[in-house]
């Protein structure tokens, strides 16, 4: 019997999830990370004309941020099953948001007084920014409350599109099985909304590629002369809040194991480092969340929109740390008083910010105004700083990104709602980025 060569020819389908799927996220996102850096080093300001191959990521991944939102809270709150749990699990949340960020805050403002890179640093040069004018605490919890619910989902108003998503997914639930048909079209919509997240981050390498190599051949490594300390102290607050505070919330606060954890974020770590964006890390942040760490849609639907908010670690501990350096920088002295405003400001500053590339920047005079510093004086630091901020900036989302799922964790392990198994397992029984993520809160 003559045997037909064709069908030895393993599918085009089986030959792809080899060759790519089947290979874990980070294995592919950090050789394209470091093919970014090679080619932008090579090829300086002509690797700039790469960045649209990283913009096609950005913009997939932000396309889906509005209403990814408010359909996963929506269903997230649904699948409590209990109005009494909302109020709670809030508390909790936001109660370890702000812990974490002021902890953040603090090690930034320590790190500027051990360091002092602002110490003999010229900034009288640099072009003024125009800055945002700090906020009340009243307007910023009224531009919580949305007066327009489809011009907030059109603007990305996250924290506008968590409070009417939470005041949906509340309602539906109190009105029980009267709104099943809402509640099966809301969760349907989550899935479909997840499912299409499966499918943008298999381009996550290309995007890290382009967006590396955009951005070292614009800035190149020795931008970092001018501002070396600024730099270092940014790069050690950053890994000393990912792997040292955040690993110490997961063993004193989760009581679970820290290399765990910390290898099963990596891929969200990666992808936030190159986006320097939080909102552009939600997406695999929620496949990470619940593949990896086991933790259970109705805690990561919730609780990780919530974090792309308030989520601010590294945020928090660049401004603390920022600040510090704009005090030395313009020759103001400070008292121990001072300080402690500065990391209370830092801190409310922080879990403010909009989740979008160096936008912590740009409300600096919020903090600085504290100390006696003006709104001119805060817009040349942000001048002077503005020009290599892009690197820094990446290394600062990288707290962010890992502390949301460090909160997130301990949130699910709280209210018990993380699979043990799944997270204490050697490796993921299913890569991340090979299986589509279901939000329903019977699966594990």
């Amino acid at each position: 019997m003559i045997r037909d060569r064709q069908t030895d020819a393993p599918p085009v389908r089986t030959i792809l999830q080899r060759c790519w799927t089947d290979i874990a996220l980070w294995k592919r996102v950090l050789p394209a990370l470091l093919l970014g850096v090679v080619v932008g080093l090579a090829f300086g300001e002509g690797a700039t004309h790469l960045l649209w191959i990283g913009d096609i990521f950005v913009r997939l991944t932000r396309m889906m941020i509005a209403p990814l939102v408010f359909l996963t809270i929506a269903a997230g709150v649904i699948a409590l099953g209990d109005p009494k749990k909302i109020g709670s699990l809030g508390a909790r949340s936001i109660s370890l948001f702000i812990f974490t960020a002021a902890l953040a805050s603090t090690l930034g403002v320590t790190l500027g007084l051990l360091l002092q890179p602002g110490v003999g640093v010229d900034v009288f040069g640099a072009t003024p920014q125009t800055i945002q004018a700090s906020r009340s605490i009243g307007d910023l919890l009224l531009a919580v409350i949305p007066t327009n619910p489809i011009k907030a989902l059109a603007e990305g108003d996250t924290l506008a599109i968590i409070f009417f998503a939470l005041a949906v997914g509340t309602a539906v639930l109190t009105l029980g099985a009267r709104a099943r048909p809402v509640a099966d079209l809301i969760t349907a919509g989550s899935e479909v909304m997840l499912q299409l997240i499966r499918f943008v981050i298999e381009t996550a390498p290309f995007g890290v590629f382009g967006l590396v190599a955009s951005a070292v051949g614009h800035n190149g490594v020795g931008v970092f002369i001018n501002v070396s300390l600024l730099a270092l102290g940014t790069l050690a607050g950053c890994l000393i809040q990912t792997l040292i505070v955040q690993s110490g919330v997961i063993r004193l606060m989760a009581r679970l194991p820290v290399l765990s954890f910390q290898r099963r974020v990596i891929d969200a770590a990666l992808v936030a480092f190159s986006t320097s964006s939080s909102s552009a890390s939600l997406p695999i942040e929620m496949i990470v969340a619940q593949k990896n760490l086991g933790i259970r849609p109705a805690i990561a639907t919730t609780v990780l929109p919530v974090g792309v908010s308030l989520g601010r670690d590294g945020t928090a501990m660049y401004v603390g740390l920022l600040s510090i350096f704009a005090v030395q920088a313009l020759g103001v002295a400070i008292t121990p008083l001072d300080g402690l405003l500065i990391v209370a400001i830092s801190t409310l500053l922080a879990i403010s910010t909009p989740p979008v590339p160096s936008s912590s920047l740009f409300m600096m005079a919020a903090v600085l105004s504290v100390v006696g510093i003006s709104d001119a004086q805060s817009a040349l630091i942000v001048g002077f700083i503005l020009p290599f901020d892009r690197l820094l900036d990446m290394m600062r989302t990288v707290p962010n990104v890992v502390g949301n799922l460090t909160n997130a964790t301990v949130i699910a392990r709280w209210a018990g709602e993380i699979d043990l198994d799944r997270f204490n397992a050697a490796r993921a029984e299913t890569p991340p980025q090979a299986a589509a993520v279901s939000s329903d809160p019977r699966l594990p």
